[in-house]
């Protein structure tokens, strides 16, 4: 049993599916599968029960995921230890973010580089994915998590992940409950969406125009848990990536697939021109593998 091992186990447990954890984890399926088949047969138990559709950890495999957790935890905090004592980085980290990435946890992130880098002065942005890549253009930002990979000229894109686009209604919606809708069900329909500045805003448009039906916009929002509620209250649909169908907050709403020509949740970290990153973003990037992996820092 082996700290890789561990980060396997989480991606796998919040993937299901062996595709994309091994994408996560930088590492081929067969590699990752391979790993986590020696692990059961380490431990003389399967950790996850297999099908065509999906991966699902079994009752042994929940039991390892905590401790799992917290090996790769108490990893992280020797060698931040060990980080804080021999290398010293100061100056400042200016980093921007659009709200509720649902892949990342950049607060995490940041806690976790101040732990590292104390000397350094952090500075944290808020704001929609394009207006954040053009406060990068005018060096007011080190690096952006952005949701768009459009109009990035040459401007360096990490991709982080990608996620499906889902429909959120209200209950007692007529779209409520479907199966699947279709992009005709969608023709007219109120909808609840976020301000232009906003990568999904822009994400929902092209899809509405190369599908050929007309959205009626009723409420335009720079905040989900606003636009969670906006839905509760019956003021229109919404069409948002599945990690903010997630949210505890949008409990009780109904969560319906689209086609499968739906656009792609595509979440970025955005730096400056190649080699023009300053040394504190250099660094933060090299926290973000296995946090975005296992939802634990590296």
């Amino acid at each position: 049993m082996d700290l890789r091992q561990m980060e396997y186990v989480l991606a796998l447990a919040d993937e299901q599916n062996f595709t994309r954890a091994a994408s996560l984890c930088g590492v081929s399926q067969s590699g990752l599968s391979a790993s986590i088949r020696a692990l059961e047969e380490e431990l003389g138990s399967e950790l996850f029960a297999r099908t065509t559709r999906r991966v699902e950890p079994t009752d042994a495999g929940l039991a390892l995921l905590p401790h799992a957790r917290e090996l790769l935890l108490q990893a992280r905090a020797g060698r931040d230890a060990v980080v804080r004592v021999t290398r010293t980085l100061s100056g400042q980290l200016r980093v921007g973010a659009e709200q509720c990435l649902g892949v990342v946890d950049v607060p995490e992130l940041l806690e976790r580089f101040h732990h590292r880098y104390p000397q350094v002065s952090i500075h944290f942005t808020q704001a929609g994915s394009y207006e954040l890549l053009d406060m990068l253009r005018a060096n007011e930002l080190d690096a952006a998590f952005v949701a768009t990979s459009d109009h990035l000229g040459s401007l360096t894109r990490t991709e982080i992940a990608r996620k499906p686009f889902v429909l959120l209604c209200p209950p007692g919606h007529p779209l409520a409950g479907r199966g699947r809708v279709q992009w005709a069900d969608l023709d007219g329909a109120d909808v609840v969406d976020f301000h232009e500045s906003w990568a999904v805003r822009a994400i929902n448009d092209e899809v509405a125009r190369a599908r050929g039906f007309h959205r009626v916009v009723r409420c335009t929002v720079n905040d989900i848990h606003t636009l969670l509620d906006l839905v509760h209250r019956g003021l229109g649909v919404a069409m948002v990536p599945n990690s903010i169908a997630a949210k505890p907050q949008a409990a009780g709403l109904s969560v319906v697939p689209l086609p499968q020509q739906a656009g792609e949740w595509v979440v970025s970290v955005v730096t400056p021109t190649n080699g023009a990153a300053s040394a504190a973003a250099v660094h933060l990037l090299e926290l973000l593998p296995a946090s975005v992996a296992c939802g634990v820092p590296a």
